[in-house]
């Protein structure tokens, strides 16, 4: 598989789990948990998000989050 394929399926399952949570700004251990990925895969698929201009981050508890433009 190719590097952007992987990438590319990660930035789906992270569009998912932000798209279904617009309610509030997650952080990565909580898109960790809702998606059951790991933190390379959450990193890579927020990554392509940003690099899109998909997601915003902002601070939540002292912590960055991030959620869907």
């Amino acid at each position: 598989m190719k590097p952007e394929e992987i990438f590319g399926v990660n930035a789906g399952k992270v569009w998912v789990i932000l798209d279904q949570n617009r309610q509030m700004p997650l952080t990565m251990q909580e898109i960790m948990k809702l998606g059951k990925m790991l933190r390379d895969d959450v990193m890579s698929g927020l990554g392509w998000l940003g690099r899109e201009g998909k997601i915003e981050i902002v601070e939540k508890d002292g912590k960055l989050a991030y959620r869907l433009l």
